[in-house]
């Protein structure tokens, strides 16, 4: 589990693409220090495996469930990516609970200079996940645990303090990039919830309605 608050830029070393496998060589020095195998370190907002490292590199492997479901396959060698190791039980949580799965993917839009804040409108490939993006609530871009300003039929927009912008990779984002989005697991959570409950008295609706019709030789 991450918090969503970026620890490093990191910078893509190496890329390997096999059909839709990847593997991925990415420098870094904080995110590496005291780093094991098999640690989780989140690369924009994406939840993966250490498989190897050295004092100022770490690789890992991206399935091909990862690379349709996120913007890992755009990548390219020098890009800057955002880093963040798992949390540890006791730290300070400053964000909110990522997961590190990402739900989908957006698209920059729009990039404007408000005061001392930049604000971007993203456009979700998937608008149904609107229904998770709520004003004032939380989500996740990039890895960045942000606040949603607003929402329309098929976007929403975050506001950036000058701080976050200068320590992570949005700032060298703008209008046409992409960026993968995480929606706030408690609002998906109470989602699958409602519509399992619904589904589940549906269904035993439609048993007790096909018992009453055989019963009475309807059926």
């Amino acid at each position: 589990m991450f918090t969503g608050l970026v620890e490093e830029m990191g910078q893509m070393k190496g890329i390997t693409k096999v059909g839709e496998a990847m593997r991925l060589v990415i420098g870094a020095t904080r995110v590496t220090e005291g780093v094991m195998l098999g640690d989780s370190i989140s690369v924009n907002g994406v939840c993966l495996t250490v498989t190897a490292f050295d004092r100022s590199s770490f690789s890992a492997d991206v399935m091909p469930e990862t690379y349709r479901k996120s913007s890992l396959h755009r990548l390219r060698p020098g890009e800057r990516v955002n880093l963040e190791r798992a949390m540890q039980a006791g730290a300070r949580f400053g964000g909110h609970i990522v997961q590190g799965h990402s739900d989908g993917i957006g698209q920059i839009s729009t990039r404007k200079t408000d005061a001392n804040a930049v604000v971007f409108n993203i456009q979700l490939d998937d608008p149904g996940l609107l229904r998770y993006v709520i004003p004032k609530g939380s989500i996740t871009i990039d890895g960045i645990s942000l606040t949603v300003v607003d929402t329309s039929t098929n976007s929403f927009t975050v506001s950036i303090i000058p701080h976050t912008l200068s320590e992570t990779a949005l700032q060298h984002k703008h209008a046409g990039d992409t960026v993968n989005i995480e929606c706030d697991v408690i609002g998906k959570y109470v989602d699958h919830l409602l519509h399992f409950k619904q589904s589940e008295a549906a269904g035993s609706k439609s048993k007790l309605t096909t018992s009453f019709l055989m019963e009475n030789g309807f059926l």
